[in-house]
């Protein structure tokens, strides 16, 4: 399996009293699609699946299953500290997604390879007929472990490993992934704000948050990267970081992140405990700093109708 270009990391929307509101996913995937969004990476972080409880990442999972596009490939993150509910949710998974994924247990942290593709080869086996990828995010998971032994052993043992979703400023050890067994494994780059970076460095599919709001700015940056134009991308690139500063600025970028979805056409809700949501009238000077910045051009549009 070969994914290629963006795929968002996408938000759970919820209610003003803090339910899932999954009426919104039909219309947040034609959004994605009308951007050109490769595909969607549900219950990850930027999804807040550490605050949703087991029955909700289910119902998260059903939802986009209902409106399943062609061209919008399904990823449920399934981690879990528990293997057991790990191994429940990639169960509930098989037949709804197009691959499952998992990080490591992050109270109770992993300190060897040997755990890792044990915690993962339960999982993976639960959706055998699906394409498995370990979702590798050491600052978060605390698993700083050595992603080309991970391939080299884990292939041994799990039939259906894909690749990882490398969720690291370790552009060598990226790249050192990337090119193990020349290529055999799919190796999806995650950090938004070394996009152009990873560019340099072979990247071929990416899955971020910042892809919900500026798909177009960069499908651009990796345009100019291709025809040679590296000071133009990296405009461009810096200009990405300054939104995700700019938010970020305004009680985080979770919760900011989230917020912004509805100026964009597409209302999201309030965020979960403990990140922050953030009031309209903040957004108005937020818009006002980014359209001063250049940025308002490269905002994802929402599609005038639902096919």
């Amino acid at each position: 399996m070969i994914l290629k270009n963006l795929i968002a990391a996408t938000y759970t929307p919820m209610n003003q009293d803090g339910s899932l509101s999954v009426d919104v996913i039909p219309g947040y995937c034609n959004f994605l699609r009308n951007n050109k969004v490769a595909g969607v990476f549900m219950n990850g972080t930027t999804g807040d699946f550490a605050s949703l409880q087991i029955s909700e990442r289910k119902e998260i999972v059903n939802a986009w299953n209902k409106c399943k596009q062609p061209d919008l490939f399904l990823i449920d993150h399934v981690g879990d500290t528990s293997l057991e509910n790990a191994k429940e949710l990639a169960s509930h998974s098989a037949d709804k997604v197009d691959a499952i994924a998992a990080l490591a247990p992050y109270y109770f942290r992993l300190n060897s390879v040997e755990k890792l593709i044990t915690y993962c080869s339960e999982i993976a086996a639960c959706a055998p007929n699906l394409p498995f990828y370990y979702y590798h995010i050491p600052v978060l998971s605390g698993a700083n472990l050595d992603m080309v032994e991970f391939l080299k052993r884990a292939s041994k043992v799990i039939p259906n490993l894909a690749g990882i979703k490398f969720t690291s400023n370790d552009l060598i050890g990226f790249r050192e992934a990337s090119d193990f067994q020349n290529g055999a494994f799919n190796i999806l780059f995650g950090f938004d704000e070394i996009f152009l970076a990873g560019l340099g460095f072979g990247a071929k599919g990416w899955v971020g948050s910042t892809y919900n709001h500026l798909a177009p700015l960069y499908y651009e940056v990796k345009r100019l990267f291709e025809n040679g134009e590296n000071e133009a991308a990296a405009v461009l690139q810096e200009k990405a970081i300054r939104f995700v500063q700019t938010l970020d600025g305004v009680g985080g970028f979770n919760g900011a992140g989230k917020g912004f979805m509805k100026y964009l056409g597409i209302d999201c809700g309030p965020s979960r405990f403990p990140h922050s949501t953030v009031e309209d009238n903040v957004y108005q000077s937020v818009l006002e700093e980014l359209k001063t910045l250049g940025l308002s051009k490269w905002f994802c549009k929402k599609p005038t109708s639902i096919d």
